[in-house]
């Protein structure tokens, strides 16, 4: 199959409004188009990639049939809008996605007035949606407001609430439920078996239309046909299970093909005159039009740069990734102990928890996209002696952030949290950077708080971890290790203890996590530039913190700079400012981390050297306050309309 063709159609459109009048012909030359714009974009840029090619079709029937931007679209989640992008005036920067200053990810209320509710958790749509549609009314207006969400976020609870007031309240409120079976793995539980079912439950509707006909042309089939409508609420319920929707006080209408023009936009037209609210099932392939993509949709979620005839993606040297480490450590630890069992929120490859069920299929569970769920879970099989490991990501693990609380550390249950992906991210941007975890963990009673240097320590902390008696959360960064020496046996640390990688007389650096090797090393170059020589701490634990340690090594009027990859607010440089509070001990701290702002998308590398956290900014930073100079974090630059 050839990947490249002219785009005569495309090349016509930059606004919805350029193909309103299309035909239903040209329509599907256009998304013929788009497709092959897309996969030829995300080749050279990488990206969300095999969730956009299964929305194209719905996407131009979508800008086709209402009058956007004036009618709302709310995307759930936000990585199948690459087409929404293309077709609402942002074709040409497409190949800026996800790069510094380039394009988001996901939808942006600041990119694009098409963008009307930004989106990049999952099961939010309906929800949005409906509080649009509620304000529309209030002001009389006469916009269709239409939320797409996937079969994948519909496991969501908050999907499932919003879907309970929508159907309570009766607004006029179009659901499109983009059923892929899939999320970005695929989907799991009771959700995804109902509505595999549905799909299976056309029969119901052809075989009903069929009956209906025959009967009719029966003598007395007037009479045979109203005593047949009396059977149909148990047919019905027997073979289409759709019904549920229609109880939840939604129109039920599908499931219907995502990938015909024709049907698409007739069955949005009839959507479109509804009068309350409706439920539009489409049927659709993610990885639609790129074969690859379609045998295997999970590895094409997210791509990086690829050759579009072979799909080769180029492979460079480096390190075990941190993921990969803690999978290996937990299946290792598992093979001693039964009673470890994995956890996950519909992220079993992101997270690694795939590699431990491989080995122990009956002790991994995914739960689907149920964050709070996930931890309940957890708790409850804590009470019973098991060691359950919830493995989710920083900004995934924010959702069941009263679980944390009221179901795991008032009642001290060693459930252990991996939160992978902590601190920043790059190219997800500010909905997906581990910015808070250090925060937002330390400040539960029982809680203990850990963050690894490098993937050998992860190893010890893991196993430290589930020795413990109480809640322990361990976070490591994204992407791969520093290349350590791994240990032969995994021995578990000490909790609440620190390692004091380097001793001098001039001044103290305490780092936690990512940032304590580039601070040593930074403080190292110092020092042989003939600048102050610095103690360098590696902290490894937020809560408890070594306050034996930071007593020996701070004294009153020392200079002191904390150093960690997590927001300032509430962080690990206030946590050491409360124990030497604690102390009585006036250091003369300078707190180095991510400022009260939400960092854009950008490569790990670029936002760390913006930030000062780097080795280059780190070394900046120590020569100006150990030698007596006043500076500050290096800004961010502000995010402007168009990034």
């Amino acid at each position: 199959m050839t990947y490249s063709r002219p785009t005569p159609l495309l090349d016509r459109v930059t606004w919805p409004r350029d193909f309103r009048n299309f035909s239903l012909e040209q329509l599907a030359q256009l998304s013929d188009e788009v497709r092959l714009f897309l996969i030829n974009t995300v080749a050279k840029t990488g990206g969300h990639f095999a969730s956009g090619l299964g929305t194209v079709e719905l996407t131009v029937a979508l800008h086709h049939v209402f009058d956007t931007p004036k009618d709302l679209i709310v995307w759930d989640v936000g990585h199948q809008t690459y087409p929404h992008k293309i077709l609402t005036g942002r074709k040409d920067r497409l190949a800026t996605i996800r790069q510094k200053g380039g394009l988001s990810g996901f939808t942006n209320r600041t990119e694009s007035e098409y963008d009307v509710f930004n989106a990049a958790h999952a099961s939010t749509a309906i929800s949005a949606a409906l509080g649009m549609a509620v304000a529309r009314d209030y002001k009389g207006e006469g916009s269709h407001v239409i939320a797409v969400i996937g079969d994948g976020a519909l496991t969501g609870g908050v999907a499932m609430e919003g879907l309970n007031q929508a159907g309570y309240l009766k607004r006029k409120l179009i659901v499109i439920l983009n059923d892929n079976d899939m999320s970005i793995s695929p989907n799991v539980g009771a959700i995804s078996g109902y509505l595999l079912r549905i799909a299976r439950g056309q029969i119901y509707n052809r075989v009903r239309a069929d009956v209906a006909a025959i009967l009719k042309k029966l003598p007395g089939g007037d009479r045979l046909a109203g005593f047949a409508e009396h059977l149909e609420d148990g047919l019905k319920k027997a073979l289409v299970p759709g019904t549920l929707f229609e109880e939840l006080g939604f129109e039920y209408m599908g499931p219907i093909d995502g990938h015909s023009i024709p049907v698409l936009v007739r069955t949005l037209k009839e959507a479109r005159a509804k009068e309350g609210p409706v439920l539009l099932h489409v049927r659709t392939v993610k990885g639609k039009g790129y074969e690859l993509a379609e045998k295997d949709p999970v590895f094409w979620h997210g791509p990086s740069p690829f050759k579009v005839e072979t799909g080769e993606i180029p492979k460079k040297s480096a390190p075990p990734s941190y993921t990969t480490t803690f999978a290996e450590t937990l299946i290792s630890l598992g093979e001693k102990d039964e009673r470890i069992v994995g956890i996950t929120a519909a992220m079993p490859e992101g997270t690694g928890i795939d590699l431990f069920a491989k080995r122990f299929p009956s002790r991994a569970f995914d739960v689907g996209i149920c964050e709070q769920h996930a931890v309940l879970f957890a708790a409850g099989m804590a009470t019973q002696g098991y060691k359950p490991v919830c493995a989710i990501y920083s900004t995934f693990l924010q959702r069941a952030y009263d679980q944390i609380m009221h179901d795991v550390c008032l009642m001290d249950l060693p459930v252990v949290f991996a939160l992978d992906r902590g601190g920043l991210v790059g190219a997800d941007g500010p909905t997906h950077h581990g910015a808070f975890d250090l925060t937002y963990l330390r400040v539960f009673p029982n809680m203990q708080v850990g963050a690894p240097k490098d993937e050998n320590e992860l190893r010890q902390m893991i196993a430290a971890a589930l020795e413990s008696s109480h809640p322990t959360a361990v976070r490591y960064p994204r992407g791969n290790g520093w290349g350590v020496a791994m240990d032969p046996e995994i021995r578990p640390l000490s909790i609440g203890k620190a390692e004091v990688l380097r001793i001098g007389k001039d001044g103290v650096v305490l780092a936690i996590g990512d940032p304590v090797i580039p601070s040593l090393r930074a403080a190292e170059k110092l020092a042989a530039s003939g600048g102050p020589s610095l103690t360098v701490i590696n902290a490894r634990w937020v809560k408890p913190m070594d306050r034996e340690v930071i007593a020996q090594f701070v004294k009153p009027a020392t200079k002191v700079v904390t150093v960690e990859e997590n927001a300032l607010a509430g962080g690990f440089g206030a946590a050491v400012l409360e124990v030497l509070e604690q102390l009585d001990i006036a250091a003369r701290v300078r707190r180095l981390g991510i400022p009260d702002r939400f960092v854009p998308h950008g490569t790990q590398a670029e936002l760390r050297h913006d930030l000062g956290l780097d080795e280059e900014g780190l070394l900046s930073s120590f020569r100006d306050h150990f030698e007596g100079k006043k500076a500050g974090v290096v800004p961010l630059a502000p995010v402007s309309r168009a990034s």
